[in-house]
């Protein structure tokens, strides 16, 4: 631990290095910014001043002993976080409602969640008033006018869990944490697995996956502890929805610690890390979730030469681990690259079948958009109301991929009625016909055979290419699966070759949803495709039949490749806005 205390901690300014090395991580969150003087940004208003102060006074360090009580010490990397998860608009109200701490494995994430538990149980965890000259005096703000934070009064936190040994991980270190001068303040009565304290009135409850039991319970603050084994085989999700239903009654809050999850699990951690990208999206620019999270880059190597660079930012300030012990398991062979990646890479990774990687996709964002006139090739994907319907255009001359419109169904109760609005997608496909020269338009037939049909009769004479022989723009893809696998390798060896570039600040071509990045959102599908094999090569789908990670955009994206792919093999004459010979088959 960091050898600060609370007395000494002012404004952190450690200046970034100029020269970084190879391999920098992906830094996620608030905690990570930095000014245009490389020198930490930290929140405006934040109660986390006076708890980090608290925490030293009645908390204590790991390595304590009877004989030797040491003040709890936060590192610099943990004092930016409590200082962001704290923070306050000019109202009192906490910035963020819900949050999500993820890192490699053994870096000190129960330690820090049950210090957080001590300070929602008993600390200044929630806001007060407006500092005064009194409150400075008393050690309580640092000036006047700071947020001054006080105890809940009726504190009901919570450790939950799918397992009991889980929710042993993080209770087990109370009874080390807390002072005996907390324990005689605040009148605390230890317990295995349930802590009261202020003559019974605040609770401190390990909970496990028995979602129907905590169902009403009036909880102000929930830890939720290794969400990437959150899953629907152990009532994970259904303890997830609990816990958020509870803490929305109580305006309370809660914090998931997780290491980083198994793509295609359909985890809470999963769901957490999608919410949080689709707020980066624009789609729940009022969510208000904190993500904390160091990620090693996706080409990072598991050699010994690199790893130790790499850990060595990775860990952050979690020098007790030791790297030559986690190069030894990087190196054991018996187990998976792709777990290693995610327990000491702390990497997102699919184990053996993700179709493409982030370094695949997105080094082909560009600040580039269609244009009126433009050539362009369609490709379609429907559904009704399960999967969702995409409408990607492709520009013929640079490759330029812009999806038009991608519909997906809402998550929670809103989404249990929902359909595709039909009106909003004709709109998209008539908006694109006005304002482009479209040569190619495949769509995928089914569940919206009729409107193709339409689109069919409206459109496919100025089509120069069909897509099959009973429709200029009807494409039947489980029909024709030598076909699509042989254009889904194309597209893949085109993608993977950086042969593209994609409008990274798309909006939909619709009345709809005009805040919505779906530049972000196609990505987000094409980052959920599978290999699927089969006797002609490689296809892709869904992890599973059921599986609400969506692919539905790139399914579009293969059909327009496909229509490109054909228009170019009708040898069209080199122009301004169009390919020339051997240009990128």
């Amino acid at each position: 631990m960091s050898t600060l205390t609370a007395p000494q901690v002012k404004a952190i300014d450690t200046v970034v290095d100029l020269e970084p090395p190879c391999y920098e991580p992906i830094y996620i969150g608030p905690t990570w910014r930095r000014d245009e003087d490389g020198k930490w940004l930290l929140p405006e208003r934040t109660l986390g001043w006076q708890i980090i102060g608290w925490c030293a006074e009645y908390l204590l360090a790991e390595s304590s002993t009877d004989e030797d009580p040491q003040p709890w010490r936060f590192t610099r990397e943990q004092m930016r976080f409590i200082l962001w998860w704290y923070a306050v608009d000019e109202h009192g109200r906490f910035a963020y409602r819900k949050g999500v701490l993820q890192r490699l494995k053994g870096w000190g994430k129960d330690p820090v969640a049950a210090v957080l538990c001590m300070i929602e149980f008993v600390g200044p965890s929630q806001f007060s008033h407006w500092a005064t000259e009194d409150d400075v005096e008393t050690g309580n703000a640092r000036k006047v006018g700071d947020p001054v934070g006080k105890a809940h009064p009726r504190a009901w936190v919570q450790v939950a869990a799918v397992s009991r040994d889980q929710t042993r991980n993080t209770m087990t270190i109370f009874p080390g944490l807390i002072s005996e001068k907390a324990k005689a303040e605040f009148d605390i009565e230890m317990g295995a697995e349930l802590i009261r304290a202020k003559d019974k009135k605040v609770r401190l409850e390990a909970v496990t996956s028995s979602y129907r039991a905590l169902e009403g319970a009036r909880s102000t603050f929930v830890i939720l502890n290794e969400t990437h084994h959150w899953v629907k085989g152990n009532n994970g999700d259904k303890m997830y929805e609990t816990v958020d239903g509870n803490a929305t009654k109580r305006k309370g809050r809660y914090l998931a610690i997780t290491n980083a999850y198994l793509p295609g699990e359909d985890s809470v951690a999963e769901r957490m890390r999608e919410a949080y990208d689709k707020s980066l999206e624009g789609k729940f620019a009022q969510l208000r979730i904190m993500y904390d999270s160091v990620e090693a880059p996706p080409g990072a190597p598991l050699t010994p030469e690199f790893a130790r660079q790499v850990l060595e930012k990775v860990r952050g300030d979690a020098i007790w681990l030791d790297i030559d012990d986690i190069i030894q398991s990087i190196l054991d062979t018996t187990i998976s690259p792709a777990r290693s990646r995610r327990m000491w890479y702390n990497q997102i990774v699919a184990d053996e079948d993700a179709l493409f990687s982030a370094e695949d996709w997105d080094p082909m964002f560009a600040q580039e958009f269609l244009q009126p006139n433009d050539v362009v090739v369609l490709g379609f994907d429907g559904s009704k109301n399960r999967d969702a319907t995409a409408l990607v255009a492709i520009r013929a001359s640079d490759r330029l991929i812009q999806p038009l419109g991608i519909w997906e169904r809402p998550d929670g109760e809103e989404g249990k009625n929902w359909s595709v609005p039909r009106e909003s997608v004709e709109a998209a496909v008539q908006a694109a016909f006005a304002l482009f020269k479209v040569v190619g338009f495949y769509a995928d037939v089914e569940q919206w055979e009729s409107h193709i049909a339409d689109w069919s009769e409206d459109y496919g004479e100025q089509l120069e290419v069909r897509a099959s022989g009973s429709s200029s723009i009807g494409w039947d893809m489980r029909g024709s699966l030598k076909r699509s696998t042989l254009a889904n390798e194309a597209l893949m060896g085109a993608i993977i070759a950086h042969r593209f570039k994609v409008a990274e600040k798309a909006k939909p071509m619709n009345a709809t949803n005009d805040e919505v990045d779906i530049a972000w959102t196609l990505r987000r599908h094409v980052m959920n495709t599978r290999r699927r094999e089969n006797n002609y090569g490689v296809s892709f789908g869904k992890e599973s039949k059921n599986s609400h990670r969506k692919v539905d955009g790139y399914a579009a994206l293969l059909l327009a490749y496909q229509a490109l792919l054909d228009w170019v093999e009708r040898g069209k004459p080199n122009d301004d806005n169009e390919p020339g010979e051997g240009s990128f088959l």
